[in-house]
């Protein structure tokens, strides 16, 4: 690789010169700028950022650690979160911690070493966590939750009302003339999913009956072994809707039904959470309570932000979004 010295040397300038067409080009002369320019090209030169990084004491980086990449509504929130990114200059290093404790204590000890200007984490609940994040930020690396609250006033969180969804859900259903509604999710160690489920709970109360079909994880596989279940039970004993915890699932008994030959929703009604993109291009558009993705996601990064550049006023708070409901074809 070239370096700025070899630069210097073929355009006839100072390193300092060079120096300054890289980041002050206003200071240097038009035509000393473009023989520079020419020489990078013709070198190949490309800058160290990390050595920059390590003059400046600054870190342009935000670590990313997404709870579940395989979940679509996790890339919407990262959109959010690239576009606060690229408006303030930075990069965002995005890590897959695929709710495995062991791996993201492993990524939090890389970012320990990195020293990025900030963390941003969708924890997966791990009883030692709570110190490896701590130990972030006594080194000056604040760190925000997003899609997750925080356990104490003393950090950052952006979350959405889960209870306030699975209440939707469960009047929606309601109104649909549904008595026998099955909540379909887990496990139950997720706060999201535990919410969901009292939300809809504690709206059906003795109007109704509601049955619980845990799951391992919420893919489109334990979806279509949720649609193979209800399939299976006599008609009398069946559920007339399912509320399922994300859309991953509710897909997968949608698909699980269709194979089946049974009706959405005249069979079948479905009910999905997060609203991705998938829910309405579904073979039967999909009901789901929708999530401010991108939003969370650009509100948890300017958050993370601030505290960074702004740590002596900057002052912790927790963000709380209210979700929606997206009535479809599949509660019609």
């Amino acid at each position: 690789m070239s370096s700025i010295k070899e630069v210097a040397r073929l355009a006839g300038v100072s390193v300092g010169t060079v120096s300054n067409v890289l980041n002050r080009p206003e200071m240097v002369a038009p035509d000393t700028r473009l023989r520079v320019r020419a020489a990078i090209a013709r070198l190949g030169y490309v800058r160290n950022g990390s050595a920059r990084q390590l003059r400046a004491g600054r870190s342009r980086t935000i670590g990313v650690v997404a709870l579940d990449l395989a979940n679509p509504f996790f890339i919407d929130v990262l959109r959010g979160v690239e576009t606060a990114a690229h408006d303030a200059g930075l990069t965002v290093m995005v890590f897959n911690s695929n709710k495995d404790a062991e791996r993201e204590a492993g990524l939090l000890e890389t970012f320990e070493e990195q020293r990025p200007l900030g963390v941003l984490i969708t924890p997966v609940n791990d009883p030692g966590e709570e110190e490896r994040l701590s130990r972030l930020v006594s080194r000056g690396i604040p760190v925000v939750r997003f899609d997750s609250s925080a356990p104490h006033q003393h950090g950052c969180a952006v979350a959405v009302d889960d209870m306030l969804g699975g209440r939707l859900a469960g009047r929606h259903l309601l109104e649909r003339g549904h008595r026998h509604i099955a909540f379909a999710g887990g496990p139950f160690t997720v706060r999201q999913v535990r919410q969901r489920h009292d939300g809809l709970a504690a709206v059906l109360g003795r109007a109704g009956k509601l049955t619980v079909i845990p799951l391992p994880d919420l893919t489109v596989a334990t979806g279509r072994a949720t649609g193979q279940e209800i399939a299976a039970l006599p008609p009398a004993d069946r559920p007339t809707a399912v509320f399922c915890a994300n859309d991953l699932v509710a897909i997968g008994v949608l698909q699980e039904m269709t194979q089946r030959g049974l009706r959405v929703p005249d069979d079948l009604a479905i009910l999905g959470y997060d609203d991705i993109d998938f829910a309405a291009a579904a073979a039967v558009p999909l009901s789901s309570i929708r999530q401010p993705r991108e939003q969370l996601g650009h509100t948890a990064a300017l958050m993370l932000l601030e505290e960074a550049n702004e740590p002596d006023a900057h002052e912790h708070c927790q963000v709380i979004f209210q979700p929606d409901l997206v009535a479809r074809a599949s509660t019609r």
